[in-house]
């Protein structure tokens, strides 16, 4: 049986704009990267139940890449998503309002590769990068 890692962040945005930006395919592309020498040069988002989603993740000198993939189990507007990737792994995430904040907490199975903490930095990393790039007032 797997571990499961939890992380999460406060992100000083309404629920509204924290749902929409975690979930439209142009938002996506602009925070999926867990370090500075990462991209995500496209996404696709079918946000419904047995709907699937890919983001491809990319190094910026194009040395290596890969898709991340996976088919949605559960999809609650502005509260929770959950789904399953190809390993059979689960993933949730969970968005609290909190006045004007929002708290997303997203807990993962863990894979048996890479140490626990090196898993919970990266996912932490890109959730960071989430909550930066939510933040700013640049992105409409």
């Amino acid at each position: 049986m797997a571990s499961t890692i939890t992380v999460e962040t406060v992100v000083h945005s309404p629920i509204e704009k924290v749902w929409e930006y975690w979930t439209e395919p142009k938002h996506i592309t602009g925070w999926n990267a867990a370090s500075e020498d990462w991209h995500t040069p496209y996404a696709e988002n079918d946000l419904k139940v047995g709907g699937t989603f890919v983001s491809r993740m990319e190094a910026k000198d194009g040395s290596f890449g890969f898709d991340f993939t996976g088919v949605y189990d559960e999809v609650t507007k502005n509260e929770r998503i959950s789904y399953t990737i190809p390993d059979g792994r689960k993933v949730k995430i969970e968005f609290f309002s909190q006045d004007n904040d929002t708290r997303v907490v997203e807990s993962f199975d863990a894979e048996d590769s890479n140490e626990i903490e090196m898993q919970r930095a990266g996912w932490q990393a890109i959730l960071d990068n989430f909550k930066k790039y939510t933040e700013s007032s640049i992105h409409k």
